[in-house]
């Protein structure tokens, strides 16, 4: 039994360290989570209770004073030893070990290894909440031609160092409305894998208006991932995804999945929803899919101007969170009855996880990761397209603006001030610059309802694993 005396001397080091503690409870479990070391513990009450006397530094005289009302001493002393011995291990109240290293670990010479092609800036959908206007993004409609997709391409392996796998990702727009140099890039980029030690990763993003059976087999054989642009039930889905004409597409493009994913056997997939105001309920979004027979799902909210209907509002927040906990215990409990899913936003890695560079830095937008616009324009992602200020070079010079770089290299969890004592940081790695700098101006702030979300989803997550860990 540890000696009281002994967890005096261990309390009273704890805040003088910035140590990080997460702890909530959640479908009857004590969760705690050690922020720096990433490790999780699913606990007692007693040793719930004690871990913020011990951040609150105080003694083991007044710790046992304020508990004993509820628990005995010594089961008091017992969770006092746990704790310590988690600290000794370095799984609870760990340092952080990240800080020394961020402010450098962009600086060094980096690698251009993602593009995101634009290959159409048209779409033959009128999405109500489409950033792209319809594809047009802020510009005018146009596909990109193959000269343009080759330049890219060649962009790409110039400037991937020695990186050896490489990703493309045909966007709009809806992609499919340039499907011929969409079949022509891939085949270039595959002509040139060999002679240059690459192996690129292509994936696409379609609305499935166009999806027909010679352009399934395609993507089938040579797309690593295709994600299926769906937002849920049918009067969901045609509410937000008409046609222009007003007609919705949901009849049309459900049974165009159904059969694309049924042919795709087990290469991966996502069927990707955003839900709006008008769907809070969107868990039963969610669950329609696996109904359907999909397992790959997605569901984002919507990011739009305060100002329309649709958009999501800070009143909206708590509903939206009860929503994602009404997901999680569907979740479980389909789970245990056999009847599986994966839903993106549960998908979190507790036994590794992502490398401490993608931990600090997110996506890479704007260093590691570019758009390219149908005419070969540069930009950090697809979101910052159309923005003046943001436009990088371009595919034909290959040089890329270092002081529009420069605002992205020193981006990282530690950059952000909102970020520093956020639990989730570490799991979102800073947010998105492009919803940051669309909601406050700036790259080095956040946007709040994303991030209120986001730790929301890691909460969700965690319990997951808790309840689903012996099966």
């Amino acid at each position: 039994m540890l000696c009281v005396d002994s967890v005096i001397m261990h309390a009273k080091t704890l805040s003088e360290e910035n140590k990080v503690i997460h702890q909530y409870k959640s479908n009857g479990y004590n969760i705690v989570l050690d922020v720096n070391s990433g490790s999780v513990h699913v606990v007692d009450d007693v040793v719930y209770d004690m871990i913020p006397e011990l951040e609150n530094e105080n003694s083991m005289n007044v710790i046992v004073e304020k508990m004993e009302d509820k628990y005995t001493v010594d089961e008091i002393l017992e969770a006092a030893e746990e704790i310590d011995y988690l600290k000794k291990e370095g799984r609870l109240f760990a340092e952080d070990s990240y800080e020394q290293y961020a402010g450098g670990i962009k600086q060094h010479e980096t690698v251009v290894k993602a593009l995101c092609l634009h290959i159409a800036h048209d779409c033959n959908l009128a999405c109500k909440y489409c950033f792209a206007e319809e594809g047009e993004y802020h510009g005018r409609r146009a596909l990109m031609n193959l000269e343009v997709g080759k330049k890219a391409i060649d962009f790409l392996i110039k400037n991937s160092g020695n990186r050896h796998n490489l990703e493309v990702d045909f966007f709009g727009g809806e992609p499919l409305m340039n499907f011929d140099v969409v079949k022509e890039i891939v085949r270039y980029g595959r002509s040139l894998e060999k002679e240059h030690n690459k192996k690129f990763r292509f994936t696409l993003t379609t609305n499935g208006v166009l999806l027909n059976e010679e352009i399934g087999e395609f993507l089938n054989a040579e797309m690593s991932n295709v994600v299926l642009s769906l937002d849920g039930r049918k009067a969901v889905h045609d509410r937000m995804r008409p046609f222009r004409n007003g007609k919705g597409s949901y009849d049309l493009i459900v049974p165009k999945f159904k059969k694309f994913v049924e042919a795709r056997r087990d290469k991966d997939y996502f069927i990707r929803g955003t839900f709006t105001r008008n769907n809070l309920d969107f868990a039963e979004d969610v669950l329609h899919f696996a109904d359907a027979g999909f397992d790959q799902l997605s569901m984002e909210p919507v990011v739009a101007e305060p100002g329309e209907d649709y958009a999501i509002r800070t009143e909206d927040i708590e509903a939206i969170k009860m929503e994602y906990d009404r997901l999680a215990l569907e979740y479980i409990k389909r789970h245990q009855e056999g009847q599986k899913f994966n839903f993106f936003h549960f998908m979190i890695d507790l036994n590794q996880g992502p490398c401490v560079y993608k931990r600090l830095t997110g996506c890479g937008a704007g260093t590691e990761y570019l758009a390219v616009t149908p005419w070969g324009d540069l930009y950090p992602c697809h979101q910052f397209v159309g923005k003046d200020d943001f436009k990088m070079g371009d595919v034909f010079e290959g040089h890329l603006d270092p002081a529009v770089q420069a605002r992205f290299m020193g981006l990282n969890v530690y950059s952000k001030p909102s970020c520093s004592e956020c639990f989730a940081r570490f799991y979102c790695s800073g947010g998105c610059a492009a919803n940051s700098f669309n909601e406050t101006g700036t790259l080095n702030q956040v946007y709040e309802t994303g991030c209120e979300l986001q730790r929301k989803r890691v909460e969700c997550a965690i319990m997951i694993k808790a309840a689903l860990a012996n099966e």
